[in-house]
């Protein structure tokens, strides 16, 4: 049975969630939002296509840093409302220079950099 985009939750804006994570290492890398043509073209592409909420415009990872996601899997979570991405990361995922966005921990109430930017 061939997949169709449509049959995801998406929210009001139509859009779902989409957490990409390192195929390899498993690391968390980012959070995202796809719509259903992103899905779609990342499918398509094999590139990691997202929605830009700020831009209002599709965003292929790494087409401006270089810094691109290959997607290995794309897995739906068991109510079809998020996405996990399982990616081969070029560079950095996050726009700080980061291996990942979730460079921030919560230790003992306070804020640690846990990931310096890369060199």
């Amino acid at each position: 049975m061939a997949f169709d985009p449509a049959t995801l939750r998406y929210d009001d804006r139509g859009l779902i969630p989409a957490i990409a994570q390192d195929h390899a290492s498993g690391a968390v890398l980012m959070l995202a939002w796809m719509n259903a043509a992103a899905v779609a073209a990342t499918l398509a592409s094999g590139q990691v296509t997202y929605w830009s909420r700020s831009r209002q415009a599709f965003w292929v990872k790494g087409e401006t840093s270089g810094h691109r996601q290959r997607l290995v899997e794309m897995r739906l979570d068991c109510d079809r409302d998020c996405l996990l991405l399982l990616v081969e990361q070029t560079g950095p995922a996050c726009h700080t220079n980061r291996q990942s966005c979730f460079y921030t921990a919560l230790r003992d109430g306070a804020e640690a950099e846990i990931l310096a930017p890369l060199a």
